[in-house]
Parts: C-alpha cells; structure tokens; sequence
C-alpha cells in the first residue's frame, strides 16, 4: 500500500493547488522507471520532492505526459545556484504570476513560455 494522495487533495504547505501531489512509487509508475532511478533524478536536480505530512513528494504537474518537464532541470539547477532550498524552489515555482501564460512558472514551463521562465530563474542568480 503506498501512501498516495488523490491528486485533487490539498497537502500542506507551498506548491500545486489543483494538480495535486505525487509519492516516488507513484512518480516511478508515471514514469516507467524503478524507484532508485525516481530517486537518482531527485539527487541529480532533475525533479523536486518536499516532505508533506512526512511522506517525500512531488508536484503532478512536473511529471506530465509521463515524463519530465523538459525545462524543469534547468530552472531547478538556477534556482540552486541562487540559493535557494527546495521549499523556496517549490514556493517560486507556485507563486502567482500574471506576466505569465498558466499564471504560475511552474504552469509556465509545460507552455510556450518556458524559456521566459529560465530566463527568470537565471536572473535570480545576479
């Protein structure tokens, strides 16, 4: 039994409000790869996990189509380089935006304004 969330549920704490939340075992079936590799692209900034309700989990909605966003490395990496903590990460990537297309960056990056969002991210850095 794994210890998932139904993605219409609110879980504490900054990040998606409609998508919802994903556990690693949930993220390794959206993605067709065993848990050690879900965990590997976690260490390798290449997906984000916070602790909800003391269960490691990630945004739905950064895992679409059963895969990656294809910009979402990137930004997680320039994020990192500025400083920030996963929480600070997760809290920009959900902050409201209206300059942008879906209204939060991490909205942003699944559309045609993905490279804005870098850009942003980059200049976070200076």
């Amino acid at each position: 039994m794994t210890d998932s969330v139904p993605a219409d549920t609110a879980v504490p704490g900054p990040g998606p409000a409609a998508s919802g939340w994903l556990t690693l075992p949930d993220v390794a079936e959206r993605l067709d790869l065993p848990i050690s590799k879900v965990h590997q692209l976690i260490r390798d900034r290449e997906l984000i996990a916070v602790r909800r309700d003391g269960v490691r989990r990630i945004p739905a909605d950064l895992v679409a189509n059963s895969t990656v966003l294809k910009h979402l490395p990137g930004v997680l990496n320039l994020l990192a380089d500025a400083g920030y903590d996963d929480e600070a990460v997760l809290r920009w990537l959900y902050e409201p935006d209206d300059t942008l297309s879906g209204g939060t960056p991490a909205a942003a990056l699944a559309g045609d304004h993905a490279r804005e969002v870098k850009r942003r991210a980059q200049a976070l850095g200076f």
